[in-house]
């Protein structure tokens, strides 16, 4: 019985991959022309467009309309802190850094009462932040809180409460308890379209819900980075439980 040969695009796709990331094609570099490349291959350029759509999709690629294909340049990646709900410090306070804030009062749909345990319709303050640095992307954030508790100074967009936006931080008061769901799938086409990236490259995305003392949910925001521009890290600081003996 005869292995099974893999499509012609996956030696194709290999052979430039590994050119790409041990640099001897150059991040900036734009690669020969699909016509050349084609040649060069010996296949047709249908074949050897499957092998550059495969390498855009994981992010080692861009096309640019008019110019031809080059080689990414590796993003800088921010760092995401689990358990504070915000970026860290020291990203969030490069002044190259800078975040889109749009802020409105929206009713609460199905998912969103479900995610606040708010009755339909419940006016919910929504603020959408999209993080920049320069042409890059590195995150978008939806932010809701009941209207009743959303603090006055953060709907009113005071300057004070920018760094708060900067960094995708909590924007009320300290909660007692703090949920976060961390997954990755691929972007909705919004989410790709608000990002600039391709349908095809992954996300990663954080879902946070924080409730008061009395359990009541506060604020619930919905975090997507691109995979390739985020690190996530989350700490756990274990309790030491002394066991007490009646002498």
């Amino acid at each position: 019985m005869s292995a099974t040969v893999p499509p012609r695009h996956h030696d194709i796709a290999d052979d430039l991959r590994q050119q790409i990331t041990t640099d001897r094609i150059p991040p900036g570099e734009r690669l020969p022309s699909e016509t050349v490349l084609a040649e060069r291959y010996a296949v047709s350029t249908v074949t050897l467009r499957r092998a550059l759509s495969a390498l855009q999709g994981e992010g080692l690629v861009e096309k640019i309309h008019g110019k031809g294909n080059f080689v990414r340049r590796p993003h800088r990646k921010i760092m995401y802190v689990g358990g504070w709900g915000t970026l860290d410090p020291w990203t969030a306070a490069e002044p190259a850094l800078r975040v889109s804030v749009r802020s409105s009062t929206v009713p609460a749909n199905g998912d969103l009462a479900t995610l606040l345990k708010v009755p339909l319709g419940s006016p919910l303050a929504e603020f959408s932040c999209l993080s920049i640095e320069g042409e890059t992307l590195h995150g978008l954030a939806k932010i809701y809180m009941p209207r009743d508790v959303a603090p006055a100074a953060v709907l009113d967009g005071d300057s004070a409460d920018r760094q708060a936006f900067t960094r995708f931080a909590l924007l009320g008061p300290q909660p007692a308890v703090t949920r976060e769901t961390v997954c990755t799938r691929s972007p909705t086409p919004d989410e790709s379209s608000a990002l600039r990236i391709g349908t095809a490259a992954p996300v990663l995305t954080v879902t946070r819900v924080s409730t008061d003392s009395a359990g009541r949910v506060v604020e619930a925001a919905l975090l997507t980075f691109p995979g390739d521009r985020v690190d996530a890290v989350f700490t756990t600081h274990h309790a030491n439980h002394e066991r007490q003996t009646s002498a």
